[in-house]
């Protein structure tokens, strides 16, 4: 038997016909020293699971032991890390500590207090920080300081609760690999709960996937030798066949097709803000350099002088053509985007589209942003018919409807067209916000990390439907990404950026895998993972400055 155990387990909330079962007979044995991984999507019972670990949450039936022992509250055997950062903001990171080693050992002598304090934040690499506040901190720094509370109370086992979620690409890795160095120490039972695939197979010895329906679906063991160097995994066959298969598993039970063809499009052209005798000389819209950035600059006025964010972008798209931009943050990727979308003005330089320079905003480039920006009193279907209105002036009341429905088909939400904005899940909500952006029929489709706020399962099926709706429109389109597998998944070339300030374009690949394009068919195509290593290769070049020696030049 393990050292934590789940037998015959169900949990679920409300009363009568407002119950819902959220777990269903959950039987599960943790062994001592494992690191054990929970995948799935959210809403398939994650959290609720790791509640019933810590005792925040009690059985609806069944039992969950710890030693033997069945688990009615919570205890410092069991620490928890959660996706919150839940830190006092008047006490420094010694002093967050510190309040959970009094609480723990009150008969402790202060000097060996201060030490052991002292050894978890220089574990989690806050040496520096030790008497800094919360609000000094960056959002990786709080979680770390989390992960240092946590290890200080000394338990026998600890419960991550997606604790990296909330942070950058490059934070969320660093962090992992450091919970791996921590657990390689102590040796202590680990159980995390991701939705991450890459961190799953990094941190693992096994993982369980988590079925949309609240029961345990199939388990993974993990037998790539440690440490898992995550570059390194990218050329390792075992990671490649476990990624795949895992990756097919999660899509094969939370991913339906969803998408029913029963409306058809009506056959009419939208009319965006272009002067009469300028859309007549211009019929049949220009093919080549159809987007055209020539030596773009940025520059923003401050109290020291100009600071150049973006220098001289220049780049030039093809209409019908898909371009990732990508790099670490602060790189200027959204300024490029905002100044395409006539939303941030150009310092110097221009942007044309169509042959026209690019200014002011226009329903003729289309922006799909993180947040969906949607009115909330509306329902999906009139947030989509506000915008369509607007371009289809000389449409029937029927063929503008016809659009709208058309779109919130193809995005899945035929069954939920007239809920309330306000009602909706954020996946749902950024739905409503590609069916939106594609029912403009722009010429330009500018996507803002439009799944940045998702979970990366939600993620791989929104990215699914983006790719099924641009298939039909080809329309030319701009995404702004720091996730490589998406950038590679989306694009015809990936443009990637140099640090900022003064950021530039550093590399550009072009992507030659065929099309239509899914995530399990590019996992198992030959050339997938070196195109994957060759954007990492540059990811990693610039990821400790603004300006490594040997920048690339060859973007022109």
């Amino acid at each position: 038997m393990g050292i934590l155990t789940f037998t015959n387990v169900s949990k679920g909330f409300g009363t009568g016909l407002h119950r819902e079962e959220v777990l269903k007979n959950i039987n599960l044995d943790v062994k001592e020293g494992e690191f054990l991984v929970l995948l799935g999507f959210s809403g398939t019972g994650k959290t609720t699971l790791i509640n019933l670990m810590a005792g925040l949450e009690l059985p609806s039936s069944g039992i969950v032991t710890f030693k033997g022992q069945p688990i009615t509250e919570p205890g410092p055997e069991r620490g928890v890390i959660f996706q919150n950062y839940s830190l006092m903001p008047w006490l420094t990171v010694a002093g967050n500590v510190g309040l959970a080693v009094d609480t723990i050992f009150p008969g402790m002598p202060k000097a060996e207090k201060t030490a052991k304090i002292a050894h978890y934040v220089q574990m989690v690499g806050l040496g520096h920080a030790m008497h800094r506040r919360p609000a000094e901190l960056s959002g990786g720094m709080r979680q770390r300081v989390n992960v240092a509370r946590a290890l200080a109370m000394s338990p026998e086992m600890l419960l991550l609760d997606e604790p990296l979620s909330a942070l950058d690409a490059l934070t969320r890795a660093n962090l992992a690999d450091e919970i791996e160095h921590i657990w390689e120490a102590d040796k202590k039972t680990c159980v995390l709960i991701t939705n991450d695939v890459d961190e799953a197979i990094v941190l693992a010895d096994r993982i369980i996937a988590l079925n949309p329906d609240g029961t345990l679906g199939e388990e993974f063991k993990v037998t790539i030798p440690r440490p898992r160097e995550r570059t390194a995994m990218n050329n390792d066959e075992t990671f490649k066949a476990l990624r795949a298969k895992v990756t097919k598993y999660l899509m094969d039970v939370g991913i339906e097709a969803k998408v029913e063809g029963t409306r058809k499009l009506p056959n009419v052209t939208p009319i965006h803000g272009v002067p009469a005798a300028v859309k007549e000389a211009q019929d049949g819209m220009i093919e080549e350099r159809f987007l055209d950035f020539s030596q773009l600059h940025k520059i923003y006025p401050t109290p020291k002088g100009p600071l150049t964010v973006v220098e001289n972008f220049d780049l030039k798209v093809n209409r019908g053509e898909f371009i990732s931009l990508i790099g670490h943050s602060g790189c200027g990727k959204s300024t490029v985007l905002t100044m395409a979308a006539g939303l941030n003005g150009i310092s110097q330089g221009a942007i044309k589209l169509d042959g026209r320079h690019v200014e002011g905003a226009d329903p003729e480039r289309a922006v799909v942003f993180q947040s969906p920006n949607l009115f909330p009193w509306l329902t999906a279907k009139e947030n989509v018919a506000i915008g369509v209105d607007k371009v289809y002036p000389k449409a029937s009341q029927a063929e503008r409807q016809d659009v709208v429905e058309y779109y919130l088909e193809r995005v899945g939400l035929g069954d939920a067209m007239d809920r309330g904005a306000a009602s909706m899940s954020n996946g749902m909500k950024q739905r409503v916000g590609i069916a939106r952006a594609f029912a403009l029929s722009p010429k330009l489709l500018l996507l803002d990390e439009p799944f940045g706020m998702l979970d990366s399962l939600t993620r791989w099926e929104l990215q699914e439907v983006l790719m099924e709706v641009w298939s039909r429109t080809k329309v030319t389109a701009i995404c702004v990404t720091h996730d490589v597998d998406e950038a590679i998944l989306l694009a015809d070339r990936v443009v990637m950026m140099t640090n900022g300030p003064q950021a530039t374009i550093g590399k550009i690949t072009e992507v030659k895998l065929p099309r239509p394009r899914t995530r399990k068919a590019l996992l198992a195509h030959p050339d997938y993972y070196a195109y994957r290593q060759e954007v990492l290769d540059f990811l990693e070049e610039y990821e400790h400055g603004a300006k490594p020696k040997a920048a690339k030049k060859d973007a022109a």
